[in-house]
């Protein structure tokens, strides 16, 4: 962790050198527009395809076809489990026109950097969904079962390689170490490698075979699980997942663990009121749209929306719930 932990700082030391006006100089923020049709930008803190980017560019579309929002351009700021994106979002200040995509996953990658730059020191605008995790195996796997995985993990931990699609501290780790306590192996024990995004760089990797089961969003893997190139053994909500509603939850075969993640929108900080509410009020209008929900079915998502004191309330205390058990780890 030691390496880790430098190499974050060295990429945190460039980013905080890219003051707001250096940042301008890769390209102009769109220009404010009216107020009822403003021209927005939203961050995404991982690479192409993962699940910040497909949150992030549903929710443009939406904002964009149902005429919420004009032109809501989405752009990838990748590094150190998205905290290279979280620190430009701090030096944005003021910046009423920027926002970022994020979730349970930054939160632990900037408690694993040492807490140099925090989600606390963001503007939160909104919780959108949360989402189930799910424990998947290539389509050739000898693993027909959760109960065979689990016996096979049990007897050898050391020859079970998981992956995940977020860095140490995000939600396919802590989902990977909460499975691993859920069932009586010690997390120090857990092959865990992340990947960066479950729908990104994790998807060759799993299904190549180079891992024994992967860790991810449920939604991040959809597309492949329809296909017949990945099986899902489990899901961690609480009642069967939709849209593949025959898939077993954890509870439902004995393993006493509910897992949700959740995705949100932070702004950076020191913007206007007047500004906070207009990104509020965009988001507030496309979650009442025909739109937005049938995204949510299509992606498996779970409306999990929430603004104001109540978002900020839910941050600060995943926030230190993370950090205890990244502590209880020896992770951070």
């Amino acid at each position: 962790m030691g390496t880790a932990a430098a190499l974050v700082r060295a990429l945190l030391a460039v980013v905080a050198a890219l003051t707001p006006a250096a940042a301008a100089a890769c390209g102009p923020w769109p220009g404010a527009g009216a107020p009822s049709r403003p021209e927005l930008r939203i961050m995404v803190p991982n690479i192409p395809g993962g699940g910040y980017d497909t949150t992030a560019r549903t929710v443009a579309k939406v904002l964009s076809d149902t005429g919420i929002a004009s032109d809501v351009q989405v752009f990838n700021l990748p590094g150190a489990g998205g905290v290279v994106g979280l620190q430009r979002l701090v030096n944005e200040r003021g910046n009423g026109a920027l926002a970022m995509q994020m979730g349970l996953g930054v939160l632990g990658a900037s408690s694993v950097a040492g807490g140099r730059v925090s989600v606390a020191q963001t503007t939160p605008i909104a919780r959108l969904v949360a989402e189930p995790g799910a424990v998947v195996v290539p389509s050739d796997s000898p693993f027909r079962t959760i109960g065979e995985l689990i016996t096979a993990w049990k007897k050898d931990p050391a020859r079970v390689r998981i992956g995940g699609g977020s860095s140490p501290g995000g939600p396919d780790h802590l989902m990977s170490m909460r499975l691993a306590e859920a069932v009586g192996i010690d997390p120090r024990e857990v092959r865990y490698t992340s990947y960066d995004g479950g729908g990104g760089e994790l998807l060759p990797v799993l299904l190549d075979g180079r891992l024994t089961f992967g860790a991810s969003g449920f939604g991040e893997l959809l597309g492949q699980i329809r296909a017949g190139q990945l099986r899902v053994l489990a899901v961690t909500s609480d009642r069967p997942a939709a849209p593949l509603g025959d898939v077993p939850t954890l509870k439902s075969q004995g393993i006493d663990l509910v897992f949700t993640n959740w995705r949100g929108i932070v702004a950076p900080p020191g913007i206007s009121a007047d500004e906070r509410r207009t990104w509020i009020e965009a988001l507030t209008a496309m979650r009442r749209t025909r739109q937005w929900r049938a995204e949510l079915a299509r992606h498996g998502w779970i409306d999990a929306f929430a603004t104001g004191e109540e978002y900020a309330t839910f941050l600060d205390d995943q926030s230190k719930a993370v950090a205890r058990f990244l502590a209880d780890l020896g992770t951070s």
